[in-house]
């Protein structure tokens, strides 16, 4: 926060005024309280905070790996600041990252900030230049996985994620950043140890007082994966375990030469770049999706009969909104990831079971027909949001239209009579959309566990 200003005051700023953004300092105390500091030149000046769970002892921790996963966070929280302006070149107060760690930070500043770039009017995306330093010298650990460490995100995936890891016999707990009601709902019914951290955005860019600064969607999974890895290693995790299915690497749109994606962070190709930059910063230390190999639609088939999470999961993000003044109780059943949801898991519940979680039958409301066409890519690009691959909406809407329990559902009937008709017959098989891809890092050791949850 720039100092020597009232709280809530709005400051005078200009994007085009700023040249470089800078990576400043970072701190962790002995309270678990992390301070991640960053500026532009000529001001202002930007503090995230995040306060972490820290183990009853820390003798067995290894603290110069911690050191380095906090600079791992730094660098890539920076980007939520970086964008107010977004300037060419990009400094560094206390050394550059590594060449794999460089690479990572490149990609997330540039394609991460894809979407942002698109919706708040730049006629290019970013590209600063992230000058690599030396490797550290760390001998290579390939140790298969022990402990794992599951970030929860109140959601249907992280459900089957938690039920995955539980069936494979590993020893786990559950993570998350924040407490929203859908993720304490999901905690209390996987009954699983909890690790909490709290995270505090700088009221500069959370509360939108810097005047005309740019604003936008950033790869926010990128910084809760960076923050999960180090509540791992504090307490002795070897893995960290997402929920992040295949159909994530999906882009939404073109723009500027780059194939847009709004899940960019949770995409395989970030995956593998985190994967290699912490090979480089804390080998021994994993983190991979565990539902990689899957499609939204064969997620929502295995979601189905875990029916204990059902009163529990919320994937609408008007509930996790970070003005909690704003937020959503539930689902609000009027945006594109309460319909995409809905539609990928009625084929496999009957009406009055969904009635039940959603509070509504979306596919029997007139004005609901536009917002689930566009699912299909009949209406526009693919929304900005966290939903599947068009084709698994067009699956999930023959699986429907086939279905007598939903089939003459208003929704149902329009996309029947208007929408499955543009596509031609051997497009988006259900059977084949719900296989297990073998393009994946998930380690052998999981993989029958994989198999039994999300099999037929």
């Amino acid at each position: 926060m720039t100092a020597g200003r009232h709280p809530g005051e709005v400051v005078p700023f200009s994007p085009h005024a700023h040249d470089t953004f800078r990576f400043l300092d970072r701190s962790m105390d002995d309270r678990g309280v992390v301070r991640l500091r960053y500026g532009l030149d000529g001001g202002p000046e930007f503090e995230e905070r995040f306060d972490l769970p820290l183990p009853d002892s820390r003798e067995a921790v290894d603290e110069a790996r911690i050191e380095r996963l906090l600079s791992l966070l730094h660098w890539v929280a920076g980007v939520s600041y970086y964008k107010t302006a977004a300037p060419p070149r990009v400094a560094f107060s206390g050394g550059p990252p590594p060449p794999a760690t460089a690479t990572l930070l490149e990609v997330l500043y540039s394609e991460g900030l894809g979407e942002f770039a698109a919706t708040a009017g730049l006629r290019h995306i970013p590209r600063p230049a992230f000058a690599p330093g030396p490797a550290p010298d760390l001998h290579p650990d390939d140790t298969p996985p022990r402990r794992v460490l599951v970030p929860v995100g109140g959601g249907k995936d992280s459900a089957v994620a938690i039920e995955v890891v539980r069936r494979s016999g590993l020893e786990f707990a559950l993570f998350s950043v924040g407490a929203a009601p859908a993720i304490e709902r999901t905690v209390a019914v996987a009954d699983r140890p909890w690790l909490r951290a709290r995270r505090h955005i700088d009221p500069l860019v959370r509360d939108g007082l810097l005047h005309s600064a740019l604003n936008g969607h950033v790869p926010v999974t990128a910084i809760v994966s960076c923050v999960a890895l180090l509540v791992a290693a504090l307490h002795g995790y070897d893995t960290v375990s997402l929920a992040n299915e295949r159909s994530a690497s999906a882009g939404n749109r073109w723009f500027d030469g780059v194939e847009i994606n709004h899940q960019f962070s949770k995409s395989a190709r970030a995956e593998a770049l985190f994967a290699d930059a912490l090979r480089e910063v804390a080998p021994g230390l994993r983190l991979f999706s565990i539902l990689r190999p899957a499609s939204e639609l064969s997620i929502a088939r295995a979601f189905a009969r875990l029916t204990r999470y059902h009163r529990a999961f919320t994937s609408c993000n008007r509930v996790f909104r970070i003005d909690e003044a704003r937020r959503s109780e539930s689902w609000c059943g009027d945006c594109d990831k309460c319909r995409f949801v809905f539609l990928i898991l009625a084929p496999f519940l009957d009406p009055g079971a969904m009635r039940d979680i959603f509070g509504s039958d979306m596919l029997n409301d007139d004005t609901q027909r536009d917002g689930f066409a566009r699912l299909t890519g009949t209406g526009g690009h693919k929304p900005f949001e966290c939903v599947g691959e068009v084709e698994e909406s067009v699956a999930a809407a023959r699986m429907l239209a086939s279905d007598p329990r939903w089939r003459d559902h208003r929704v149902v009937a329009h996309l029947a009579e208007h929408v499955l008709p543009r596509f031609g017959a051997d497009v988006a098989d259900p059977a084949e959309i719900m296989e297990l891809s073998s393009e994946h890092a998930v380690p052998a050791d999981l993989l029958p566990a994989l198999h039994e949850i999300l099999g037929t």
